[in-house]
């Protein structure tokens, strides 16, 4: 676990770390990516130091949001991803709530987030199984 004086987003936060700000909230900081996927490439993150999005207070992510939203308007492309992670297997390297706001130009597919997706094809019994498991413990 990471330390709120240690982490990285938390100093950048207070101002201990130069950014390139966009938008500042009471709860939300956002500035550019500086290892870009894409030209606009940010990243919004909650003023509050969790490491996963469960342990996040809802009125941070309430507001955390609207704030990629606006900021994927501005970046001005039809297509974008909005990515957050969560853990070290599951390739978050910050540990600290974030999103990735990542344009994703019409004309180049070598520009923004590439991403391979391995589904799987369950049964229905599976996903009915999978669902009153959930059900249950919502």
């Amino acid at each position: 676990m990471t330390s709120i004086a240690q982490c990285l987003f938390c100093k950048i936060i207070r101002g201990e770390i130069p950014s390139l700000k966009l938008i500042e909230t009471s709860l939300s900081y956002s500035f550019l990516d500086i290892n870009p996927l894409a030209r606009g490439h940010a990243l919004v993150i909650p003023k509050y130091h969790a490491e996963k999005l469960h342990e996040l207070p809802d009125e941070y992510l309430a507001d955390a949001l609207p704030v990629a939203k606006k900021i994927a308007i501005a970046q001005g492309s039809e297509n974008y991803n909005l990515l957050q992670n969560n853990g070290s297997i599951a390739h978050q390297f910050v540990g600290h709530v974030h999103f990735h706001v990542i344009p994703k130009p019409s004309d180049s597919d070598e520009e923004g987030l590439g991403v391979i997706w391995p589904h799987k094809t369950p049964s229905e019994e599976e996903l009915v199984a999978v669902q009153t498991e959930l059900i249950a413990r919502l």
